[in-house]
């Protein structure tokens, strides 16, 4: 097995990643709340700059198709048409993905380990983050772990809201969490958990928080 860095140091990676795109938002647009209003892609540049920082840093693709990590992760390569129709999978894209890191003898040897969808202004249940949740469980979901190289999802995300919303940011995490549960638990090889979470507060103008939905499979340990 080559060198890859734990989950801890990825989802450190990817709060941090999150936590510093605010920080710049708001020293470049001087708007102290909302990142949210940041270009896109904003979230995706500042995680994997953050992510390639680490000691045997991945190697990190953007916007790879669902096709191109089902090739590079399933045991049987060529099997991935079939696992997409069998599963219901479109032709659709993902924002991050980690594989390893070495040297390539052909362009068809690389090896998916994580997958991640970075969402920017999230305030409730959407069904587009649904969505999302359910394609990346979709994707690692397996009886067995050696039918597939992929290790763990994300998706990881940033809240915020006016100071005058009625529904605080505790509550709309407790909602968005149960929502993604509820998914993840129809599928029996899956669990998950959720990291981050803490609450910002900024005075007379609202609240900002970052967090990081695991979903994983049910041998996967805490802290590896």
């Amino acid at each position: 097995m080559r060198k890859f860095p734990s989950q801890d140091e990825i989802i450190t990676s990817v709060i941090d990643g999150i936590k510093t795109a605010k920080s710049n938002y708001s020293h470049w647009s001087s708007d102290e709340l909302y990142l949210s209003y940041a270009p896109e892609k904003f979230l995706t540049i500042h995680v994997s700059q953050e992510i390639a920082k680490l000691k045997n840093a991945p190697e990190i693709f953007i916007d790879a198709t669902v096709a191109d990590i089902l090739r590079c992760s399933l045991a049987k390569r060529d099997g991935f048409k079939t696992f997409m129709k069998e599963r219901y999978l479109t032709p659709d894209v993902l924002c991050l993905t980690l594989d390893e890191r070495f040297e390539h003898k052909t362009d068809n040897d690389s090896v998916s380990r994580v997958i991640m969808s970075l969402k920017n202004g999230v305030r409730n249940v959407q069904e587009d983050y649904k969505s999302d949740v359910e394609k990346i469980c979709k994707m690692i979901d397996r009886e067995k772990p050696e039918d597939s190289s992929l290790d763990y999802g994300l998706f990881a995300f940033y809240l915020d809201i006016s100071s005058s919303a009625r529904k605080k940011s505790e509550k709309r995490l407790i909602e968005i969490i149960e929502s993604f549960d509820v998914i993840v638990k129809e599928y029996k090889h899956l669990k998950s958990r959720f990291v981050g979470g803490d609450i910002n507060k900024i005075e007379n103008i609202g609240e900002w928080t970052v967090g990081c939905y695991v979903i994983e499979p049910i041998w996967i340990l805490e802290n590896t």
